[in-house]
């Protein structure tokens, strides 16, 4: 069990190595909307095991009152994706007269 258990993880953990943008191709762009309530998101425990790093990329559907609809992910790692997701849901953006999408960037650079 504790093999399978490793190998499930390296097979995650290599598919995670493909899947990570490097920061160089990162670009900064800053929403159309304001975000009013930003949290940060809690750095995953597997990936804070095998030091992983990197940038989750997110289109993110905010209804007029500036909550959340949905986020759709556009790139990143997959061990870090969820808890990007996860801390996303819960950002307010300033009310707007309609639905608007939003692209988010957000970084995680690992915790010692």
């Amino acid at each position: 069990m504790r093999t399978l258990r490793r190998l499930g993880t390296g097979v995650c953990l290599a598919f995670s190595l493909f899947a990570v943008f490097p920061s160089g191709l990162a670009q900064d762009k800053s929403p159309a909307r304001k975000i009013v309530f930003r949290e940060a998101p809690k750095y995953p425990m597997q990936a804070r095991q095998y030091h992983l790093q990197g940038i989750v990329r997110l289109r993110v559907v905010v209804a007029a009152d500036g909550t959340v609809r949905s986020e759709d992910v556009l790139g990143g790692n997959p061990v870090l994706v969820d808890a990007a997701m996860k801390a996303v849901a819960d950002w307010k953006w300033e009310p707007s007269s309609k639905i608007s999408n939003e692209r988010v960037e957000i970084s995680f650079e690992g915790e010692e």
